[in-house]
């Protein structure tokens, strides 16, 4: 298994282009389901502390299996909160998602937990990211250049202030979080609304006039809805998640062998 390396991220790369990058959700921390998914092609995998029992002591051997296995690992962190943040960057992540970013201020503050002052706030700590003390400069001077931060645009409020928290220095990019934003205007799910799609909209027109990538993660397990937003022009693609590939695939074959029973 490979180490964590102070190398250019291939992401960040894509991210600034605007070319496609397709990831999943870990949710199950198993290294068996990593190895899994990596064989699928995956870029990246985004391990999930906000909805999921995984522990910050496990999230150091999850991301060492996925730079291990050749894709980069994301953490969606539990919160905007300076000590989930630099605890899984210290153990090696290549780039977080940050959940429920509504405005400048907020995304301003994801960022400064991020990076090391000047540019942030963030404090100085040595695990594994810094190779045990070995090599924080090469850590620091890959901080400022190559990790990833996305913010989650999953609140209508979002909506409304995204050209600002595109404008935020260090805000790689968005990834839209539908359930949430759906919610926040009052209807759970219900994406076909008029003016749960009209919000989806107005993200893709302000993205779109301001030359930043798009993001979104799509939960069904089958490729259809995702091959949807990339002709739309979504290029931060997470392609549903380990439970709903496992779930999924177990259901349609169990119900198809009952049909020829």
């Amino acid at each position: 298994m490979k180490n964590f390396s102070h190398k250019k991220s291939p992401l960040k790369e894509k991210l600034q282009k605007k070319e496609l990058s397709i990831g999943s959700w870990l949710t199950i921390p198993h290294q068996a389901v990593i190895e899994i998914l990596g064989t699928a092609g995956f870029e990246w995998l985004t391990i999930d502390m906000e909805h999921s029992p995984i522990s910050i002591e496990t999230i150091m051997n999850l991301i060492g299996h996925i730079q291990g296995n050749d894709m980069q690992a994301l953490v969606r962190v539990s919160k905007n909160e300076e000590v989930a943040i630099k605890r899984v960057l210290d153990a090696g992540a290549d780039g977080v998602i940050v959940p429920m970013i509504r405005n400048k201020e907020e995304a301003k503050q994801a960022v400064d937990f991020v990076k090391y002052p000047p540019v942030g706030k963030r404090g100085v700590g040595l695990n594994r990211a810094q190779k045990y003390g070995t090599a924080f400069d090469t850590y620091q001077e890959w901080v400022k250049n190559e990790v990833v931060v996305i913010a989650q645009i999953e609140h209508i409020d979002a909506v409304n202030n995204l050209e600002d928290i595109f404008a935020v220095p260090g805000i790689d990019g968005i990834i839209v979080g539908p359930y949430d934003l759906s919610a926040s205007m009052g209807y759970p799910g219900e994406y076909d609304r008029e003016d749960v799609k009209e919000a989806l909209l107005r993200v893709d027109q302000v993205a779109k006039k301001l030359g930043k990538p798009l993001g979104f993660h799509v939960i069904d397990s089958s490729y259809e809805k995702t091959l949807e937003k990339i002709k739309k022009g979504y290029s931060f693609m997470a392609f549903s998640l380990d439970f709903f590939f496992l779930g999924d695939m177990a259901r349609q074959q169990m119900k198809l062998l009952k049909s020829k029973l």
